[in-house]
């Protein structure tokens, strides 16, 4: 069965407000359902091929998160760590490589008022990421992430500060991986 947008459809609809989300239920367009999902699922920002993601884009971009944008430099920079903004045809996106050497450590990209950071770990260095000294919340997170092929995503979304100690100390254990 398949629904036409102009069909009206009667059924329970929860719609977020502030965060929370509420029910609605009266008849409703099958495209004010997509209306109100589209604009609460987040996009990637960074699309345009031709601007290129420097301070001010990402200043924009990223708001009240900027400052700890630049925290992460800071501490990339404590640890020999190379950024690289690049744009990737595939995923239509500017994204950030940071890498140690040739060793890709984190991917970075850019989200309306958050970044958000993946480090990948390979299988056979899963289980010591839950020996590390981070929150249980990270951890039940991680642990419920779907593998990317034959490694694990530990994704973290950065809006402010408080989430770079766990940050730092699950990259400088992707850092000692060999």
């Amino acid at each position: 069965m398949f629904f036409r947008p102009q069909a009206r459809v009667h059924m329970l609809v929860l719609v977020p407000v502030n965060k929370q989300c509420h029910p609605l239920s009266r008849v409703v367009n099958v495209s004010e359902i997509k209306e109100c999902l589209m604009d609460t699922i987040p996009a990637i920002e960074l699309r345009d091929e031709s601007i290129y993601p420097d301070d001010d884009v990402l200043q924009s971009i990223l708001d009240k998160s900027f400052p700890a944008y630049r925290k992460l430099l800071d501490l990339f920079t404590e640890h020999d760590m190379n950024i690289e903004w690049r744009y990737y045809r595939d995923g239509k996106a500017w994204l950030c490589k940071v890498q140690r050497k040739k060793k890709t450590i984190v991917w970075m990209s850019a989200w309306k008022g958050f970044l958000q950071a993946t480090i990948y770990f390979p299988e056979k260095y899963i289980d010591k990421v839950f020996e590390l000294d981070i929150s249980e919340a990270l951890k039940d997170n991680f642990r419920s992430t779907k593998n990317a092929g034959k490694s694990k995503p530990c994704t973290f979304q950065i809006g402010d500060e408080s989430i770079l100690n766990d940050f730092g100390t699950v990259m400088k254990y992707k850092i000692e991986c060999k």
